[in-house]
Order: C-alpha cells, then structure tokens, then sequence
C-alpha cells in the first residue's frame, strides 16, 4: 500500500490559448493576437480577451514567445560590488522599469576576477540575454572583464563605460553642492570637509565643489581632510579638527555616512553637541546607519534607483533598436534631511 506521503503530488495542468478562445468566444487566432497587441479589433473585444485570460490564469509560453520575438525577455546585471551596498539598489531600479516589459534580471558577482568574470559573461550570452548592464562600486573604475565588441547592447551604470558607450552615473558634484548651500542656508560659516581616500575620483569631485561653493561665498576654505571611508577615521579627524587651539569649524560635510558617523560619536565624547554646535551632513544615505545614527545623519542620496531605472530603459531603447546618445550622463543626487544638521537661524 502506498502511503500518502509517498503519492506524487498533483498539479493543475496549465490553461492553454484555446481554451482562453474558446470562453471568449473568439477563435485562437484572434485570442493571440489579443494577449500579444497584433492585429485589428475593438477595443471592448481585445479588453474581454484578456479578462478572460487573466480569470482563467492563463500564462503565455515564455519559451514560444522568445523564439516568435527572437528575444530572451532577460537581461543580465554585472557587478564587483560584494556586498551590493550599490549593486541592490540600483537592480530594484533595473527590475522596476524592466518588469512591466515582461524581462526579467539576472545578477552575477564578478568580484575582481578577470576570469570570474568572462565566465559570467559567456553564460549570459549562451543563455542568449537581451542586453547587459554593467554596474560597480565605484564609478571611476572599469570592471574586470571586457565587454566591448559583444553580439549584445551594453549599458554602464555607476561604473566606468567602454569608449562611446552609454554611461550613467550620479552626479556626485552636484551632491556636494546640496550639502554644502544646506548649510548656509541654516546659517553655517566654517563648514569642514572630512572625505575618503585620495585615489578615488569621486573624492576629488566632491571636494572641488565644496570649495566651489565656499568661494562663491567669500566664505574660509579648509584643505579637506582625505583619509579611509570609515567611523574610525571620523574619529580621527574629529581629533585633528578639534584638537588644536584654533577656530573649529561649526559644520562638518562628510565623504560618507559611516565617516559622518565617526564624526559625531567623536564629537559627542568631546562635549560638542549635534547639531546645537556643529552640524553633520554625510554622503550616501545609506538608511541602516543614517537612521541609526544619533541624532539621525542628514545625507546625500545618490538616487540609485533611479539611475538603475533610467539604465534598464536605455538598455531597452538599445534593445529594441533605438539609439541612446553615447557618453556618461550624469543623474542628480537629492538631500534627504534628518536631524543631524540643525534647524536655520531665527
């Protein structure tokens, strides 16, 4: 006797296209090239065939639809960023503007590794992709495989593109800038700048419009501080900005929100009070340790889901056809204000 436990289990047979013909009354043809936008009907009978599809729980056969398109209906995302601290972000901007389009997004992890990463590539194309977006954990460095010259569209977001490819990045400048005019606006005038390291591009662009904007201002320019992209160095710096007998600064823009919160732990050990006598901004908002930070850290947001978005349409665009200007483009960042910077004067 066969117990219960060992009995196959059973599964409902998928709907098939006739029988959606069938209940709307249509024949297949028509039914198909309802759920597929073709052909010539009203608008009334196209909307029935499809309600009676999505009552009945009809799936179309993704592999028919591949071979009818001559597409794959996924695209693959490449990335060296361990810890998707970037990479995760921008893939639910990805997926998000892919998924109403029916694609769907494969990630793969190519490290630093050359070879890890030609691997994952010639998977992809055996798999047959519709296109690859290629994304990092800096935007000033290139992955560690070759993506030139390949059978499939291409698209670098926040990483460094190909020659005449199409690049999008943050706009990390610009960000700065928000940093820097927020605090004038809450009345702040001897703003520090506390950063990472010097061999990364985004260090140096976002130190230029800091003293961009003091200057506009006729406002003192502190060299800034470049060190490690961590709370140990915002504690180190806290020690060099505080430590002497000179003026301190009364507001501090930080590189990144774990630099910024090694800056007001630091502070808060030496008696300085965020944000009644100095205010913090950092760069990044990374929400786990902007929100837990105390006070909550005022950041700069990179929007990356929203570069992930516009990279998944310009895939598209290369998909179907249509051009996209080459080049790097560069997407606005956005201040998300909590309480670390203050309240403006009176």
């Amino acid at each position: 006797m066969v117990s219960d436990a060992e009995q196959a289990p059973v599964f409902a047979k998928p709907v098939t296209l006739r029988e959606v013909a069938v209940a709307a009354g249509v024949s297949v043809a028509t039914a198909s090239k309802a759920l597929n936008g073709q052909g010539r009907m009203t608008a009334e009978t196209r909307e029935r065939i499809r309600e009676t599809a999505r009552l009945l729980g009809f799936r179309p056969n993704s592999l028919a639809q591949s071979l009818l398109r001559r597409r794959s209906f996924t695209v693959g995302l490449l990335t060296n960023d361990t810890y998707g601290r970037f990479s995760l972000p921008l893939m639910a901007g990805v997926s998000d503007a892919l998924v109403d389009k029916g694609v769907s997004v494969f990630l793969c992890n190519v490290e630093d590794d050359t070879r890890l990463g030609q691997l994952h590539v010639e998977a992809m194309l055996d798999k047959r992709v519709d296109g690859i977006i290629a994304t990092g954990k800096r935007i000033d460095r290139h992955l560690p495989v070759d993506l030139s010259n390949l059978r499939v569209p291409v698209v670098y977001a926040f990483t460094r593109p190909d020659p005449g490819a199409v690049g999008l990045v943050s706009d990390d400048a610009g960000g700065a800038r928000l940093a820097v005019e927020h605090f004038l606006r809450l009345g702040r005038r001897r703003i520090a700048h506390v950063s990472g390291p010097p061999g990364f591009g985004v260090v140096h662009e976002r130190a230029d419009a800091y003293r961009a904007v003091l200057q506009e201002n006729n406002l003192p320019i502190g060299e800034p501080l470049l060190g490690q992209w961590s709370e140990a160095w915002g504690h180190e710096a806290v020690a060099k900005l505080f430590g002497g007998m000179g003026e301190r600064p009364d507001a501090v823009f930080c590189g990144n929100d774990q630099i910024a919160r090694g800056v007001i732990d630091a502070l808060r050990e030496r008696g300085i009070r965020v944000p009644d006598d100095v205010g913090v901004i950092g760069f990044d908002n990374w929400e786990i340790v902007a929100e837990a930070t105390r006070p909550p850290l005022t950041s700069i947001d990179m929007n990356l889901e929203s570069l992930g978005r516009e990279a998944g349409l310009a895939l598209l665009s290369l998909v179907d056809g249509r051009p996209a200007a080459p080049g790097i483009r560069k997407l606005p960042c956005r201040l998300v204000v909590r309480q670390s910077c203050g309240s403006p004067p009176e």
